[in-house]
């Protein structure tokens, strides 16, 4: 019985090991180059949405080579939160307030030397970044999406 247990227990340390690469992205430090061009991707369709200027209140950042995936929230300078009436209505946005709220996810590609912004949302109501068609490019920053 002890010989199986520590059996088991190598195989669980050495499945581990062997998956911790699969998910070795990195959250760029506040400040950093790498995180100023992510939230610069992403900012001027936020901006098209709720007018200039806004920041990003960061929930989770993910970077790994090439990808990346961001959670942020868009907040006024003053660190204020966006409402319904902060909305520009006739830019093609549905009333998002009604479904997610302002709440953005978006995944990045990286192209040169430059981030761009491929697939986001705002205001979603389910976790779109689940499909499965995603999965070949950015599962090393999505891997909870892409394990299944």
């Amino acid at each position: 019985m002890r010989h199986f247990l520590r059996a088991a227990a190598l195989s669980t340390s050495l499945v581990t090991l062997l998956a911790a690469p699969l998910a070795a992205w990195e959250t760029p430090q506040r400040g950093s180059q790498t995180r100023s061009d992510l939230m610069d991707a992403m900012r001027p369709h936020v901006e098209w949405i709720f007018g200039a200027p806004l920041l990003f209140r960061v929930d989770d950042l993910r970077v790994q080579g090439d990808v990346a995936f961001a959670m942020l929230e868009p907040i006024r300078p003053d660190g204020s939160t966006m409402h319904r009436g902060d909305l520009m209505l006739g830019r093609g946005a549905d009333d998002i307030f009604e479904f997610g709220g302002p709440s953005v996810q978006v995944l990045y590609q990286r192209s040169g030397n430059t981030w761009v912004a491929v697939h986001w949302e705002i205001g979603a109501s389910d976790a779109w970044w689940y499909w499965p068609e995603l999965c070949p490019t950015w599962w090393s920053v999505i891997p909870e999406a892409c394990a299944g």
